[in-house]
């Protein structure tokens, strides 16, 4: 018998009972279809449906299979209620102080033609324009690094008939998010959150945020509505300036650097009776960078102004997740065509990635099983902050040597003389 059996079987048990979790209320049909999708993105690290169908090792041709998984897939939109669960499970983890990360991306399909949906983007890596679909990803974060809870994680068209634009679906994504995690938290977004109409629609609903202005972005300063300056001058303008010694990582090397931060009261010109603080760091690149909150701090103690710069380092961190999705799922090589089936495809994504760094990774019970697999992800220099890279090809290494998918899980029984216990005994 393989030594990595128990683990095997333990592992496939915990697919079970959280897909049972996320599937509460569906169909005895609907929820083998997630126990499957679970198990197998997970079992072949990868989205296509073939892989999957590979990974579930069914006693009937491969075809049948990925046939099954591909009407399932497509016939409903389940992304709002995945999303809604793993939200509702994730909120109970949000505490005030964690940083809560909204970040937009993409999913490029250049060479894809008959894809339902398609739209225009910009690739920012190639800096040219292309098509596929947009992703908005909200993760959780807290200041030590040390904790990440996905919250929401969505695939949307801005095609004619779908979404009407970029704006009004992250509105439309905080609002869902802050009715169930309430004003906890600090929301942390990138220059994306450099828009009139998202930053009062933080103010509008309370919500504290920290967000990252563009260097031609003109503001009010120092309480006087009739002064103006882009923020890539505000340093000219701020007041006392501290500084910090920061180590980075560059090529696989530290590298200690001093940066000088400063503070100054602004506004913008669309909503000039809204005073805000504007966080000014200089030493990252070539021009200052600009951060602005609604968070009350002190500007006479240096920690109270640098926590701000902190929460926006944190935001660097969920970004991490973003890049988990992409890289360890294989989401950019995605091969469904319908629209149905692309939206229920990311948010099983965010599933996993909930199930392997929250529902299994703060999970005493599971310690040793996670100790296990993180055994067999084979890391040259231990575990890396970001444990869910490690976490998925330790499951992947795992699952390679089941000789049987999903369908037979054993669990091994209690002895005839157990006590019932309201823990489950595996």
């Amino acid at each position: 018998m393989d030594a990595n059996s128990t683990t095997i079987n333990r592992f496939k048990a915990q697919v079970n009972k959280f897909s049972g979790i996320l599937s509460q209320g569906l169909s005895k049909t609907k929820k083998k279809f997630f126990r499957e999708m679970l198990y197998g993105i997970q079992a072949s690290k990868d989205v296509k449906l073939s892989e999957i169908s590979r990974s579930l090792q069914e006693p009937i041709k491969l075809i049948k299979t990925e046939n099954r998984l591909s009407r399932n897939l497509d016939d409903t939109d389940f992304s709002d209620f995945i999303n809604a669960e793993i939200l509702r499970l994730g909120a109970r983890h949000i505490t005030h102080d964690m940083i809560i990360a909204i970040d937009p991306g993409d999913i490029n399909k250049p060479y894809a033609k008959v894809m339902e949906h398609l739209c225009d983007l910009y690739d920012g890596d190639k800096k040219t324009a292309s098509r596929g679909y947009h992703l908005c990803q909200v993760t959780a974060a807290n200041l030590e690094h040390n904790k990440i809870v996905p919250l929401h994680c969505e695939l949307y068209s801005t095609a004619k008939g779908q979404v009407e634009n970029n704006t009004s679906k992250l509105k439309e994504i905080i609002t869902k998010v802050a009715s169930v995690i309430g004003t906890n938290g600090i929301w942390a977004i990138d220059r994306e959150g450099d828009n009139k109409h998202i930053i009062k629609h933080f103010i509008d609903n309370e919500l504290t945020f920290v967000t990252r202005l563009k260097a031609n972005r003109f503001l009010h300063f120092g309480g006087n509505i009739n002064r103006q300056v882009a923020a890539e001058r505000l340093f000219n303008h701020s007041g006392k300036k501290y500084h910090s010694r920061i180590v980075r990582i560059h090529d696989g090397k530290e590298l200690a650097q001093t940066i000088t931060y400063s503070t100054v009261t602004v506004s913008l010109p669309e909503y000039a009776d809204k005073w805000l603080q504007a966080v000014i760091v200089e030493g990252w690149g070539e021009i200052p960078t600009v951060l602005i909150t609604n968070k009350q701090i002190d500007v006479s103690n240096p920690l109270t102004i640098w926590k701000v710069v902190e929460c926006y380092l944190t935001r660097w961190k969920c970004d991490e997740c973003y890049r988990y999705i992409k890289q360890s799922y294989n989401t950019e090589d995605i091969r469904v065509r319908s629209y149905n089936s692309l939206r229920n495809m990311i948010a099983f994504v965010n599933a996993i990635t909930y199930f392997t760094s929250i529902y299994m990774g703060v999970n005493l019970k599971l310690k040793i099983m996670v100790e296990k697999i993180f055994i067999l992800s084979k890391r040259f220099f231990g575990i890396p902050n970001f444990f869910n890279y490690a976490m998925a090809d330790g499951i992947y290494n795992l699952l390679k040597r089941t000789s049987t998918g999903i369908g037979k899980i054993l669990i091994d029984k209690p002895p005839q003389d157990f006590q019932l216990s309201i823990f489950p005994f595996y």
